[in-house]
């Protein structure tokens, strides 16, 4: 048997992180998920791309069996990678789930139409479907309302206070630093999105056979309640995982 039969593709779009400064921690999760799990010592290998074209580069690449990223980028290409949810990470801080916010400036916008010519920015913008459709489906966009990504959160939210056309989408951590801004007053939630999963874990395009994949979903689901887990999951801000909970319209692989 092939001393790596899978490998897990962390991809995390607009968040900052360091490939080699996140390798030994992926390798530590990745030896505890295959222990977890009961697969052959060293049968799992994990690597992490910050970026949306990276990410999806090492996707489509035919040793890539496993997908762990944002919800966002599921929505985006979940379909086109085929990726079947295994389990959803419970983050700490925040959980399996998690609300987003759309921020402007105070007193500026009275409604959707009245974001008619603004831009969106977001860690999540370079997934427009997910923006409109799950984190603000209840707030009708104009059609020209441009949605741009960013990883560049405080500068964005300066923008907004300066009166430009600008709102904000920000991710629930973010949100609730926004009272510790100098500027918070001159910032308001206009809407929050419905309860949406953080991440997931995925399979790509059934490249883990069936058996498998419930293994390893069965061990993922026990790490957090196992001695020692903290380990492995606490340098990645994980508390475990939990069985997916998608939204009704989230489309199929």
């Amino acid at each position: 048997m092939a001393a790596v039969l899978a490998t897990l593709v962390f991809c995390a779009p607009g968040y900052p992180g360091d490939p080699g400064d996140a390798q030994p921690l992926l390798d530590q999760f990745a030896k505890a998920a295959v222990a977890a799990s009961g697969w052959p010592a060293g049968s799992l290998a994990a690597v992490y791309d910050p970026t949306e074209e990276g990410g999806l580069a090492k996707l489509r690449s035919a040793g890539a069996g496993l997908a762990f990223v944002p919800y966002p980028f599921f929505v985006a290409h979940g379909a086109q990678l085929h990726l079947t949810p295994l389990v959803q990470a419970d983050v700490a801080d925040t959980g399996p789930q998690q609300r987003w916010a759309l921020v402007a400036k105070s007193g500026r916008v009275t409604g959707p139409a009245s974001m008619a010519g603004y831009t969106i920015l977001s860690v999540a913008g370079y997934a427009p479907d997910f923006v409109r459709r799950s984190a603000l489906e209840s707030w009708a966009l104009p059609p020209d309302v441009k949605i741009e990504a960013t990883g560049q959160i405080l500068s964005a939210l300066r923008r907004v206070a300066a009166g430009e056309p600008v709102a904000v989408l920000l991710d629930q951590t973010q949100a609730a630093a926004l009272s510790s801004l100098p500027f918070a007053s001159d910032l308001k939630v206009l809407q929050q999105s419905p309860e949406l999963p953080v991440a997931i874990v995925a399979v790509v395009d059934s490249r883990v056979a069936a058996g498998r994949a419930r293994a390893l979903q069965a061990g993922l689901l026990r790490m957090g309640h196992m001695p020692g887990s903290a380990d492995s999951l606490g340098p990645l801000h994980l508390r475990g995982f939990v069985l997916p909970k998608l939204p009704s319209d989230t489309a199929p692989p």
